[in-house]
């Protein structure tokens, strides 16, 4: 009797451990497979060997399309409703020049506008063809030259720069383009040859907006910005 409890506790044994077994390896087989899918999901440029995916500019402020052929179809088409087309357009750009950072791109419009002001008040044409397109460096130059010719020099002093914010970013062919508003304080003092002022005044801090819009070839190797135009609300 007591053989016979025996077997069938060891029958019993033996079927638990299968079915451990059996489900210790379907328990790993889904894991495994949900590990794949996790890492598609967070790669979407990723290819195998024999893809041929190609990554499209949006349209019409479509989100860059995953690579990844396995991506749910609705991520792939997903748009962001509260985008602007301030923000569409840095999408754009960051798109055809992958390197692009929206902050450290203010962060040199700032400084290139402090280098672009005080250059023009020296009267440092070689800066100024350094950082500017042609057009616009033609037109600073026959302002510093009108200057010249009348003997006159002009003092200026960035007390500050209150703001500077993006207002504009598009890309129009191969080229980009940013458009910034700069609120700045100013002490700006024309002197003639005789040291007497002809215009501003030396003891008056002047708030001044410019609207400066700077452009960048994404294809050229040159991976510097140009002002192509300006404008002032003053």
């Amino acid at each position: 009797m007591g053989e016979g409890f025996q077997f069938i506790d060891i029958i019993l044994f033996a079927m638990i451990a299968a079915f451990l077994i059996l489900r210790l390896r379907s328990v790993l087989g889904r894991r495994q497979d949900q590990g794949q899918d996790h890492r598609s999901s967070h790669d979407p440029f990723s290819r195998q060997k024999g893809d041929d995916n190609i990554v499209q500019l949006p349209d019409q402020g479509d989100r860059l399309r995953p690579a990844d052929p396995f991506e749910p179809e609705a991520e792939e088409v997903a748009v962001d409703p509260s985008a602007s087309p301030l923000d569409a357009g840095f999408t754009q750009i960051k798109i055809a020049m992958p390197e692009f950072d929206r902050s450290e791109f203010m962060n040199g419009a700032r400084m290139a506008f402090e280098m672009i002001i005080q250059a023009f008040a020296d009267g440092d044409t070689e800066t100024l063809k350094s950082l500017l397109n042609n057009e616009v460096y033609q037109n600073f130059v026959q302002a510093i030259r009108a200057r010249e010719d009348a003997k006159e020099t002009l003092e200026n002093t960035l007390v500050r720069i209150r703001s500077a914010e993006p207002i504009e970013a598009y890309m129009e062919g191969s080229a980009a383009y940013v458009t910034v508003k700069l609120v700045s304080e100013q002490v700006n003092v024309t002197r003639n040859e005789d040291g007497e002022v002809v215009d501003g005044d030396p003891n008056h801090i002047a708030e001044i907006t410019d609207i400066w819009t700077f452009s960048r070839d994404t294809t050229s190797p040159d991976p510097n910005w140009e002002l192509v135009a300006t404008r002032s609300l003053d």
